[in-house]
Order: C-alpha cells, then sequence, then structure tokens
C-alpha cells in the first residue's frame, strides 16, 4: 500500500473527496463555518450529537461520494501525539473502500508549528509495509491533498521526507531475509548510497586483516561468506569541523557460532543487524535533507556461522586497539564486532562523539522490555541529550550503569578480558563495560542496547508490526536539537 501526498494552496468547496477537518477535543464546530457549506454544517451540527465523541477522530456521510472526518486535537498536545493521531487514522481508513482524502490545514485552531505536517507524518510511517516477497500484494493507494496557509513548508516537506525514507530504508534492511541479504549483499547495497551525496569506504576480509581487525573477523570466520566494516561519510559543514560518529551492529544472521542457539526463534535472528540498518538509515536522512553538520556512519557486516573454521570457546583474538579477549561464547559476537569498529571509528575520525546502536542483549529485553531502549554512557551531557530526543519522538531510552566494580566480571586470567561474564547477572551492564573498553581517548560515548526495540511481534502506536526503524528518529532529533 502506498500513500502519495501533495500540496494546493487552494482547493474548491464543490470537489468530492473526503474532506479532513481538525477540532478540539469537545467537537465544538463552530470554527468550521468558513471551510464548508451552510448545507453540510447543519448536518454535521445534527449527526455530531449522536457520535462517540470519545473518538478521537469521526467520520459523516455527506453524500454517496463525500464523507467529512473530524480530527479532535486537545490544546496542549505534543508533536508525538499529532503523529500518533496520523497514524490513528490511517488505521481507521487502510481498510476502507476510499482512498482519497483531502486535509485543510486552515481548519485547526491550534496553532502549533508544522501540526499539519507532523499529523501525515505519523499517517505515513504507520502506512509501512514489507510486501517484497509475497506474489499478491495490496495495490491500493491513498492520496492525500493538504491545502491551505499552515501546511510545511517546502523545506520541512523535504526533512519530513527524508527522515520517512530514512526510516524504511532501515525497515527494508531489517526485514530482509538472511539468505538474501548476507554481508556481501549488505556491503554492496551500502555503495548504491554514493549517489545521495555520501562518500562510501569498504573494507573486506584483506584489508580487515591488515588492518588487525581480529575481534570483528573472527566473528565472521566460521561463514562462506566475507566480514566488512563500511564506513559512510557526510559533510555537511568544513571539513575543519568535527563529525558526529554512529556506529552499528550489522550481523546478519547470528546462529550463536558454535555456541548454537536453541532453534526456537532462531528466524528472528535476521534483525540481528538492525543497530547497523538504524545507522544506515540515519545516514540517508542526513544526506536527502542536507544536514549542515558533519557525520560519519560506521557499521561491522558479519554472518556468525558454526563451520569447520568457525572460531571456538576459549579461542584468544586481538583487538584493533591492542588488546586481547578470551572468547568464552561465541554467541556473545557483537561486542566483538564493535570493539573494533570503535576504535577505529575513534582513531580515524576523531568524533565531537559516537553513538552506537546494537541489538547487543537479550538481558535488557528483561529489564526494560519493548518500552525502552538501554542508554550505557560516560557521559551525563551526551546522555541528557538522547534522553530528551527519544522524549519528543516516543523512541525512548533509560539510563543504566556502568562502574568500574563491573571490570572484574570480565577480566580474564589468560587474557586482557573476556566477552561474557560467567559469574551471572548484569548481562546487558557487563556488555556495555566491554565496550567502554575500546573508546581510548575519552571521546564522549553512549551506547544504545535496542534489543527490545529493532522489531515488533505486536505493532507499535507507527508501526504495524516487523521492523520498528527505531533510532532513525531519535538520531535525527538528538542531531537536531543539539548539533545543528
Amino acid at each position: 500500500m502506498a500513500v502519495q501526498i501533495s500540496y494546493k494552496n487552494k482547493i474548491s468547496k464543490k470537489n468530492t473527496y473526503n474532506l479532513v477537518l481538525f477540532v478540539n477535543e469537545t467537537f465544538n464546530i463552530s470554527s468550521l463555518k468558513k471551510h464548508i457549506s451552510t448545507k453540510e454544517y447543519a448536518l454535521i451540527s445534527d449527526l455530531v450529537k449522536t457520535k462517540d465523541i470519545k473518538k478521537k477522530i469521526v467520520a459523516f456521510d455527506i453524500s454517496s461520494k463525500k464523507k467529512i472526518i473530524l480530527v479532535s486535537l486537545k490544546n496542549k498536545i505534543t508533536i508525538s501525539e499529532v503523529e500518533n493521531l496520523g497514524a490513528v487514522f490511517y488505521d481507521k481508513f487502510k481498510n476502507d473502500k476510499i482512498n482519497h482524502f483531502v486535509i485543510n490545514s486552515d481548519s485547526s485552531i491550534n496553532q502549533q508549528r508544522n501540526l499539519v505536517g507532523n499529523f501525515v507524518h505519523g499517517l505515513k510511517l504507520k502506512s509501512y509495509t514489507f510486501e517484497k516477497y509475497k506474489t499478491k500484494k495490496n495495490n491500493k493507494n491513498i492520496s492525500i491533498i493538504i491545502f491551505g496557509k499552515n501546511q510545511p513548508s517546502v523545506k520541512e516537506q523535504l526533512k519530513f521526507k527524508a527522515i520517512e525514507d530514512g526510516t524504511f530504508y532501515t525497515r527494508d534492511l531489517v526485514s530482509e531475509p538472511g539468505n538474501i541479504l548476507h554481508p556481501d549483499e549488505y556491503a554492496k547495497r551500502l555503495i548504491s548510497l554514493k549517489k545521495y551525496g555520501l562518500k562510501v569506504s569498504v573494507y573486506d576480509d584483506k584489508k580487515l586483516k591488515k588492518l588487525g581487525m581480529n575481534t570483528l573477523l573472527g566473528v565472521g570466520q566460521g561463514s562462506i561468506r566475507g566480514s566488512y566494516l563500511v564506513t559512510m561519510e557526510w559533510n555537511g559543514l568544513d571539513k575543519t569541523s568535527k563529525p558526529l560518529a554512529f556506529v552499528g551492529k550489522g550481523v546478519c544472521f547470528d546462529t550463536g557460532g558454535i555456541s548454537l542457539k536453541p532453534a526456537k526463534f532462531m528466524e528472528d535472528m535476521t534483525y540481528d543487524m538492525a543497530g547497523s540498518a538504524v545507522v544506515v538509515g540515519l545516514m540517508k536522512s542526513l544526506a536527502l535533507r542536507k544536514a549542515k553538520i558533519n557525520a560519519v556512519g560506521v557499521v561491522g557486516l558479519v554472518e556468525n556461522m558454526p563451520g569447520g573454521n568457525a572460531q571456538r570457546p576459549g579461542d584468544i583474538v586481538k583487538s584493533y586497539s591492542g588488546k586481547t579477549v578470551e572468547i568464552l561464547n561465541t554467541d556473545a559476537e557483537g561486542r566483538l564486532v564493535l570493539a573494533d569498529a570503535l576504535t577505529y571509528t575513534e582513531e580515524k575520525f576523531k568524533p565531537k562523539l559516537i553513538v552506537d546502536l546494537a541489538t547487543l542483549t537479550g538481558a535488557i529485553i528483561v529489564s526494560l522490555g519493548s518500552e525502552y531502549a538501554g542508554l550505557f554512557s560516560n557521559d551525563d551531557n551526551l546522555s541528557k541529550q538522547l534522553i530528551n530526543a527519544g522524549e519528543k519522538v516516543e523512541e525512548k531510552v533509560w539510563r543504566m550503569p556502568l562502574n568500574k566494580n563491573f571490570d572484574k566480571l570480565i577480566d580474564s586470567k589468560n587474557a586482557d578480558m573476556q566477552n561474557i561474564n560467567y559469574v551471572g547477572g548484569a548481562g546487558s551492564t557487563t556488555a556495555a563495560q566491554f565496550l567502554q573498553r575500546f573508546i581510548l581517548n575519552k571521546t564522549p560515548w553512549a551506547h544504545l542496547d535496542i534489543a527490545g526495540m529493532a522489531f515488533s511481534k505486536y505493532g507499535g502506536a507507527l508501526n504495524s508490526g516487523g521492523a520498528t526503524g527505531y533510532g532513525v528518529r531519535l538520531l535525527n532529533k538528538l542531531i537536531e536539537d543539539n548539533y545543528e
């Protein structure tokens, strides 16, 4: 299903499209007299008394060809609540026979900036479906015309579309099956992003070996597919401005390796590359909206498979940082990919900050469910910025502890550290504590464990189930509010 948005200055009152108007939460329609005919106003005045006004959206049949739809707004309504209303609107009419709507942007007495833009943004985000591999597709198109003086500016329209495109690209990547989006294919797709103005560099097995990225390479050595580190650079400012860096875990399929996972739900491990997909979607958004910042996205792409050449429990490898790691469990692989990627990002790009994203631990789902991503950070200011951005777009984060006392749980007798805590407990924290050891120059850093947020069996406010795209809008908001 596709939703097409267009903008016009004026439209005839005689049109037979379904008209969408905004009213206050008590459904007082007196402000609508100038927007509809006298006959329509009289009819709605009668009918509204019979409707359940506890509902946010109420539709009235004016004729066999036309509806007038009222959307109620609270006096004090957040951007997120407006977006959610747009999503409710989509759900209400997605299976309806009607597919043409006209939104009067001047009908709202609520003067919130970009109200209509945010309403349609929520509607668009909710409309996403992944039907690439279905032989019978839903070919319905919904057409929405927005008219009036209170529609978004051209610049704001482009920004909304860039964020939607980036979020949808992330969802597309996460939704792909492992036999299609393996590391070789993933790396090829990232090269295609050059057309948006991104500088893309791909480091294959040979280059990674030469660089000494042995923790990343170790994860992928049991697969017939290659392993890669891919960097994507966006320069919206002069080159003297330090970039913001975003690093993502891209385990295209995670069997657990020699420490094999149980068969039940292993099919979900196609989304173990969601952290990398968020970084890719974000970088695409920044390029599309010509963001006035310098940013770099770095993703480690591997496939964790059992095989004759697979990494074994008990192996010791030397990371890019020079620190050695004892592999006690090959299913704690994401932190090994990120370890090399983090040190390389910090050393090569010398960024203002680093945010990494990963579906890293099941323990974070036990802690926070599917309401919050786990936030671990060495910097209070960056943490506050992420928390505030998350609240605004309803992609929430909850700060979890890091403390040097956790270090003893990952210290190894045979190497500098081990990749899991065998004592038990604090699974997400010890994973983050492990990652922190690879930030060598005290760069402000935050780790987002998105294991509970990247994929939803039942759907959420702005998605209909499956890949959520969580993180793209969060990081866009972080950048917009604090660094542009």
